[in-house]
């Protein structure tokens, strides 16, 4: 087991959400939008993204689903940011 995989299974036990959704998946879920996000926007928004969206995703019905479906709407925002901010485009 990596260290990562372990920090993560052992942070989810501590947070009492061990078994909401696969630490694996959850790893890939949040890596893959701060990568997105830190390549679209900016590094710093990267972790800040990622608290939003556990934020978001916890007020809902089905955690897991929402994070998923969320993310996905964050990383397709990041991911157009650079050009909708650039003052000569458009």
């Amino acid at each position: 087991m990596s260290t990562l995989e372990d920090w993560t299974q052992t942070a989810c036990r501590e947070l009492g959400i061990d078994g909401l959704v696969p630490a694996d998946r959850a790893t890939t879920l949040v890596l893959d939008l701060a990568r997105e996000v830190a390549h679209g926007v900016a590094r710093p928004a990267a972790p800040v993204t990622a608290f939003l969206l556990g934020l978001a995703a916890g007020r809902a019905e089905d955690p897991a689903a929402e994070a998923e479906r969320l993310a996905g709407r964050l990383a397709e925002l990041a991911s157009g940011w650079a050009e909708s901010e650039d003052p000569g485009a458009g």
